[in-house]
Parts: C-alpha cells; structure tokens; sequence
C-alpha cells in the first residue's frame, strides 16, 4: 500500500517533485513503520494491506465469550489470505443481563459506542479493511454503523446463536426464564419449577436463540451482502461457525484487492431485501430501529413508512419463536436464510441484482438453493401455507404517534384493544403493578420516560409484558410505551411511540383511565380525548429535568434523535 511506500521503492520513472514527496513521506512514515515492527511487521509486510479485526470478545455475556476463539481463527486466514490483521477490542453490554434495571439503559446507547470505537481505530490507524466479530444485540448494528461511516472493504462475522435449552420436553430460551416469573407470580408454576426454568434456558455460548434482536439484525447483515451464506443461523459452538470465519477473513481480502466498499453494497436494494426477510422470519421490531440508523449513516433514503409498504407484500413464513415453536439453529437446518430469500427471490420480491461481499449478486449467491422449502420441514413453510398472510411489524400512527410506533399485529387474539390506561412513569413501576395483580384484562398500559432522551437509552420493555404473559393476560392488556421491545416479545404490544413523553409527544399527556385505542388492522394508536382537551393539557405540561446531566447517558440524551430517524447521535451537530 502506498502508505507504507520503501524509500528503496521509489521509482526513477518519478518526477523530481513526486520523487522527493515520496522520500519526505518515507521518511516521515519510518517512526510509524518501527512501531508496526514491534508488533510484528516484517520488510515484506508493508506492501500489504492491514485489515483491522473488530473483537467483541468478553465474558459478560454468553453471547459474546465464544467469539475469541472465532477472531483467532480469522486472524490467521486474514494473515495466511496475505494482509496483516490488526486485533483491537470494542464492548458489549449483555441485554439479557441488564434487562428490568437501570444498567438496561445503557444497551442502545452501546450501539453508539461499539460505532464510535470501530471508527476510530480504523480511521486513526488508517486500516484497509475490517472484520468485525459480534454477537450480543448492538453488536451488529454497531459494527454495521461504524463500516457505513468507514465505506472501507468490510464484513461481520456474527458469534453464532446459543443452543436452546430444554426442559420437561420443551425448547427453552431466555425469554422462558423471564416469562417463568410471571407464571410463579400469577400461582400458575411453582418455586422448584421456576428454578428449573433458570436453570437450563441457557445452556452454553452464544446469542439468544429465538427470532430475537441479535438472529434478526444477524439474519438481516447476511441478506444485505456483508455476512456470508448461512452464517447467521449457526451455532455459536459448532466447527462450521469457526470455518465461516476463516471462510469471511479470506472474503475480505479479496474485496479488499477488489475494492468492493459497503456503499456498493449497501443500498436502497440491499435495505428492502432486509426487510423483506425480516418479515417473512418474524423478526425482532428493533430491526426497525437499526435499519434506520444504518441507512441514515450510508445515505440511502429509507423511512419508517417504508417497513409498512413492504409489510402488505410478504407473508411471514417461519414458524419461530418467540411468538411461534422453532429456534435459529432448526431454521439453520431446514436450509437458513439462503432458503427463505430463494423463495421470496422466486416470487419477486427480492432484489436479485443487489451486489455481496464475494462480488457475486444476490440472485448468484442463490442460484443452486431450491426454490421450495423441502417437505420434511415445517419451519419454513410452503408459500402457499404461510402462518401469516403479510408481515407482522406494522407501523401504527395516530394522535398518540404522530412520527409513527412499531407494533409485532401478528398471532394476537385481539387486534383491536380498546381500554382504560394504566400509567407508569418507568418501566420498575409497571412491573410492580403487574405481579401485584393490579392489572386486569381490557387495561391499556402505558409506561412513559423511557424513550432514547428520556429513559435516556430506550430500555427493553422484556420484564412487563413477559410479566403479562406469564399472567395469562397476553391477549386482553395492551402495552404501549416510547421504549422499546425485547426480540423475546410477543401479544398487543406498540413501543417506539413517537414523539416520545420528553421532548412533549401526546404520550406524556395521557392521564389514568383516558380511553386509547389499539387498532392494529387499522394501523392506530388512538388518544380518545378532544382535541382542546389536549390542548390544554399540553399548555400545562413541563418537560422533566433530566435523569443524568453528565457522563456517557448525559451525553446520550443531548445528542440522540428521535426513535423514528433511528435514534442516531450524530445527525445535525453544527
């Protein structure tokens, strides 16, 4: 690479101007080429590109503590494909960990932080390429923000996803242990059976299992070209995810050489194609969030609207949990990602000619995979035996939404709920409310001050509504809230609400016992209160001080965007 050009090297074909440039920039490159020796750069190792190496590798997560081993492995390929790889760390938080506490708040505001450390190095250590290495939720979508902002030669290799635990002849995931609770609580299972539960949801390394935020935002990096075929559906302790990541390091340098960027990768084409997949998995509604935030930073146009268009064309065709009976690893087997956009690629709704990391195109990537499901399966149905005729993330708006709010419509009992609000200023509250027993069937939740600047961070509202379900009240208690939503969560439930409660969305102005509609059919989200009514109430209102006023969630809520832009920091700062 011509940064790390020899002074021996210098062409005599070189004019005296250019000659004596390059001599001046050997000269000032020879300190940085004595630091590159220290850590093992050899005469012959300055021509070749340096690829960074991304590692989320920790041991506070299981998601998270395999991925070492997988950076080892890349690193070699990256190193035996001929570049010279650089490892350097970036965090993670663990969601599962952290839900139901304060520490919750600071999962999004980590997306940001994983963007902003990959970013720096690779542009600080002026990097030709990077692999990154993830696997807890805002792993993908950090690493993905920080490659759209490099626009260098990049892939990610995902973690792989945990095994699902098993128990009285059940699949168990973390979601069962956090719905355990509202069943003991509710009288339904007792003490040794919750215990139980705990004690095999999670039985080794890797991602949460379901169709939950990591195996959607996995699934969706793998559709837009920047994971290779099947990667995101294995599991994290099997040889086959070591070999992808050998398999992903040796992809990159040849894009490297090739000099495929993400911006040739990820367009407008590439961004349907997720989401059209998305829905047809029954993926997590915080793909919503972080698709957003993606195409904002490449610059391709994609609205909150844009979800809900796509939604009406594709049937959801995948039996997976957390609303459905089937984990990543058994979609793995019955033919993974590759299977389910051949068959939407059949029936026009992908687009074929969208570009990949190999080079090849979409419609190449899936030339040789059936065109059909194989018929000794059930967790990709036939097309013509969907378990939903179009997607479930639907985009409700009204009153209470203005900016619109993200709702899973699909396999509830009652789509339109109708019913007095029960109001919460946090998420600790409203559980509170739940395992007393002081929420019945009809009631609208509303929990409130939980969105990206008044949380701040948007905590995951898993605790609640596994509470909810646990209480057998799943299909008759509506949930709204400007936070978010676990991948793990399923029934009547709208998060994302914007504007949200701090910065004066109608939200922030509902009042215990005001009628709300819940129309999911309808795609409304319904205040039923006057006009004037609102109006007066909005003269009274005032905004609340803030919860932090220094440090990283200080920070966070000063900068951060509304849900609908995709919560970003870095939009409009001068």
């Amino acid at each position: 690479m011509e940064r790390w050009l020899e002074i021996l090297s210098i062409k005599e074909s070189m004019s005296d101007n250019k000659r004596s440039q390059a001599i001046t920039q050997g000269v000032q490159r020879s300190p940085n080429r004595a630091m590159l020796r220290a850590v093992g750069f050899g005469d012959n190792d300055f021509t070749k590109p340096i690829v960074g190496l991304a590692n989320g590798y920790s041991t506070i997560t299981p998601c998270n503590m395999g991925i070492n081993s997988l950076a080892i492995r890349a690193e070699a390929a990256l190193r035996a494909a001929g570049s010279m790889p650089q490892m350097f760390g970036t965090i993670t938080i663990s969601d599962g960990i952290s839900m139901g506490t304060e520490g919750m708040k600071y999962s999004l505001v980590s997306r940001e932080v994983i963007a902003d450390s990959i970013e720096t190095v690779c542009n600080g250590q002026s990097l030709d390429g990077v692999l990154a290495i993830g696997g807890c939720d805002k792993n993908m979508p950090g690493a993905m923000i920080a490659i759209a902002r490099l626009n260098i030669p990049a892939i990610f290799v995902y973690g792989g996803t945990i095994k699902p635990g098993h128990h009285d002849g059940k699949d168990l995931t973390v979601v069962s242990s956090f719905e355990a609770v509202g069943q003991f609580s509710a009288g339904k299972i007792d003490m040794a059976e919750l215990t139980a539960v705990e004690r095999k949801a999670c039985p080794g390394a890797g991602s949460c299992g379901g169709m939950f935020t990591a195996n959607t935002m996995s699934s969706a990096i793998e559709v837009m070209g920047l994971s290779l075929p099947y990667s995101s559906t294995m599991a994290a302790e099997d040889e086959e995810k070591a070999v992808s990541a050998e398999k992903s390091a040796y992809a990159l340098v040849e894009a490297v050489r090739k000099q495929i960027l993400p911006s040739q990768i990820l367009t407008r084409k590439a961004f349907e194609n997720a989401i059209a997949v998305i829905m047809a998995v029954g993926g997590s509604t915080n793909a919503v969030l972080h698709l957003l935030a993606i195409s904002r930073t490449i610059g391709v146009p994609l609205s909150i609207d844009d979800f809900e268009a796509i939604r009406g064309k594709v049937p959801v065709i995948c039996d997976l949990k957390p609303s459905g009976k089937y984990v990543a690893t058994d979609l793995h087997q019955a033919g993974g990602i590759p299977q389910v956009m051949k068959i939407l690629l059949e029936q026009g709704l992908l687009h074929g000619d969208a570009l990949t990391i190999s080079g090849q195109t979409v419609a190449e990537v899936l030339a040789d995979i059936p065109s059909t499901p194989r018929a000794d399966q059930d967790v990709i149905r036939q097309w013509d035996n969907p378990m939903y005729a179009q997607g479930h993330l639907a985009i409700l708006k009204g009153n209470l939404a203005t900016e619109g709010a993200v709702a899973k419509i699909t396999g509830v009992k009652k789509p339109v709920i109708i019913g007095p609000a029960r109001v919460f200023e946090s998420e600790e509250a409203c559980l509170d409310a739940i395992l007393a027993g002081k929420i019945v069937a009809g009631d609208v939740i509303v929990i409130r001050y939980e969105g990206p600047k008044g949380g701040p961070g948007m905590r995951e509202m898993l605790a609640p509504t596994s509470a909810i379900i646990g209480a057998g009240l799943g299909d008759t208690v509506g949930l709204i809230t400007d936070g978010r939503f676990s991948g793990g969560t399923y029934g009547m439930v709208v998060g994302h609400v914007a504007p949200e409660a701090y910065v004066g969305g109608t939200i922030a102005l509902v009042n215990e016992g005001d009628s709300i509609t819940i129309d999911a059919p309808q795609r409304l989200l319904q205040l039923n209160v006057s006009e004037a009514e609102l109006a007066t109430r909005r003269a009274n209102w005032q905004a609340p001080a803030p919860r932090y006023r220094t440090g990283i969630l200080g920070k966070y809520a000063k900068l951060v965007s509304s849900s609908s832009l995709g919560a970003v920091t870095d939009m409009n700062l001068f």
